[in-house]
């Protein structure tokens, strides 16, 4: 990474991209100050003291957020990988975090596995990586999503200390009303921004079908009074139109997948003001690797259902108008293709559109409006340069070559710029 002494930098790029505006606005000076946009113009500016960086060919945008990563699986056995050593874990998500910034990534909210220290160590610039949202451990009934154990395991009742889990270890198994209500309390209390939870069963896991309903309706409404208690929200991994339905009854204020939801489900969640945050190219990872990388067999077979619905749940959310979020939770080698969730998309819905997923609003999922996700005066300096138009042409963000220039909170980390750079 780069310990850039200079904290000034005036961009003059040869179009703006407003996640907002329909089209690319034409040549813009942005200056960068202190880590944030101070201002944007479509005049020339003027600062004396910065570094210019020219850029009349490219376009400048705002960094991207990805709603839905686990930067600690770093297999796709995910049972199998509990058995890793700590240190083995951690040294292997490193490339896994720093890939992501590389990509233009440069928020992420992880769904499961990150804890404080992983926050600490990236704002530190110990570890290169994007801004960490973390939901800690993500909460699961025994035999739900985040129970890996498998059906042969021997099941016992034995305490285990809540702060004590395997660096790899995505999910904690907890039951009943008193009990998930102090396990909100803890994962907040270690640091966690948002709390997930299991709504429905899932692939990754062994022993739960994709429909079985995950927690009960009395234990969600406690999880979510938990987290509204201490001014945060809970995601939920829900699947199917029945989880769903649940899950935005009990409160949950994001849905994570959604494969399987229906027109009417969809029609629900607008009126909620729920958030859907699909991960579809999860599905065609785990579809054309995922044997030969280690998933167990049980989920293969779960594959199948789930991929080919996931269109189709993009059709739904799209007709009934809901705020849909980018996402992309991929496991092990398979992170190497988070931007191919943009040429998925592209299927169903407009590059605008897709762009606004990963900016404006996932900005708002994490309650960061102005703040991420815009190039404005007073947002957080998170910026690209890149080849091309994003707007007319969204499958550029997943070409080698694109990203020119990744900075994040005023910090150049990606730089292939270096000869265009000058002092003002």
């Amino acid at each position: 990474m780069n310990a850039d002494a200079q904290d000034r930098y005036l961009f003059r790029a040869g179009s703006l991209l407003d996640p907002l505006q329909p089209e690319l606005l034409g040549p813009h000076d942005v200056l960068v100050e202190g880590g944030l946009i101070r201002e944007v113009s479509g005049q020339p500016l003027h600062a004396p003291g910065a570094q210019v960086i020219s850029a009349s060919d490219l376009t400048i945008m705002p960094g991207l957020i990805d709603l839905h990563v686990h930067i600690t699986a770093t297999q796709l056995n995910l049972g199998q990988q509990l058995s890793q050593p700590n240190a083995l874990t951690a040294a292997k998500a490193i490339p896994i975090l720093k890939g992501m910034l590389g990509r233009g990534f440069t928020t992420v909210r992880d769904a499961g596995g990150a804890d404080l220290g992983w926050k600490q160590a990236v704002e530190g610039r110990y570890v290169e990586g994007p801004r960490l949202f973390i939901s800690g451990h993500a909460l699961s009934q025994t035999g739900g999503h985040g129970d890996n154990r498998a059906a042969t395991d021997f099941v016992h009742s034995a305490p285990v200390c809540s702060c004590c889990f395997r660096i790899g270890q995505l999910s904690r198994v907890v039951d009943g009303v008193d009990h998930v209500r102090k396990a909100v309390r803890e994962e907040l209390l270690m640091g966690a921004d948002q709390i997930k939870i299991m709504a429905s069963g899932g692939v990754a896991s062994p022993t739960d079908p994709v429909g079985a309903f995950g927690y009960s309706e009395e234990e969600m409404r406690a999880i979510v009074a938990e987290a509204s208690a201490r001014g945060t929200y809970v995601l939920a991994h829900a699947y199917t139109a029945a989880a769903i339905e649940r899950a935005i009854r009990c409160g949950v204020r994001t849905i994570e997948h959604g494969n399987l939801i229906d027109a009417e489900t969809a029609a629900l969640a607008q009126r909620a003001g729920a958030y859907v945050v699909p991960t579809l190219v999860t599905y065609d990872a785990l579809a054309s690797e995922g044997a030969r990388l280690g998933l167990p067999p049980e989920s293969v077979a779960k594959i199948g259902m789930v991929r080919e619905a996931g269109l189709r749940s993009l059709e739904f959310l799209k007709g009934a108008g809901v705020r849909i979020g980018f996402g992309t939770d991929l496991l092990g080698e398979s992170h190497r293709l988070q931007s191919n969730e943009f040429l998925i998309r592209s299927q169903v819905l407009s590059a605008q559109s897709i762009l606004q997923s990963a900016t404006t609003t996932a900005a708002e999922v994490l309650r960061m409006e102005n703040q991420l996700g815009r190039l404005i005066p007073g947002a957080i300096a998170d910026v690209l340069l890149v080849k091309g138009n994003p707007l007319s042409s969204i499958g550029c963000l997943a070409e080698m070559g694109t990203i020119r220039l990744v900075m994040k909170g005023g910090k150049v980390y990606r730089n292939e710029l270096s000869d265009r750079m000058s002092p003002g």
